[in-house]
Formats: C-alpha cells, sequence, structure tokens
C-alpha cells in the first residue's frame, strides 16, 4: 500500500499548491485597486478555486489515511 501513500501525498501537495495560488490571486486583486465590483468577481473566483483545492487536497490526505490503515 505505500504506492496509495504516495499517490495521496502527490494530490494533497498539488491541492497545496492550489491553495497557495489562491492567496497570492487574492493579494495580487487587492494590491490592484480594482473598483467594488471587479474586485468581488476576482474574490468569487478565487473562493471557488479555494474549496476545490481545499477538497482535492482532502481527498489526498484520505487516500494517506487509507493507506497507512491498510498497511
Amino acid at each position: 500500500m505505500d504506492i496509495l501513500i504516495w499517490i495521496g501525498a502527490a494530490i494533497s501537495a498539488a491541492g497545496l499548491v492550489g491553495i497557495l495560488w489562491c492567496i497570492v490571486a487574492v493579494a495580487r486583486a487587492r494590491r490592484a485597486g480594482l473598483e467594488d465590483e471587479a474586485l468581488r468577481l476576482r474574490l468569487q473566483k478565487a473562493v471557488t478555486l479555494n474549496l476545490a483545492a481545499l477538497m482535492v487536497s482532502m481527498l489526498g490526505l484520505m487516500l494517506v489515511v487509507l493507506g497507512i490503515v491498510l498497511a
């Protein structure tokens, strides 16, 4: 079950990269000095991507735990 642990770790790392990308995107949007509506649209997209990245990371961690339990 070692392969399951490594696959889960890779998926979790991909989710973490997505979360970090969302942080950078929101910081750039705030520094851009946009109007309220434009900033709101960018933040809505970032929230959607952030939730997707959190879900991917969670699934990866579930695979890691499953691999540990089955080992």
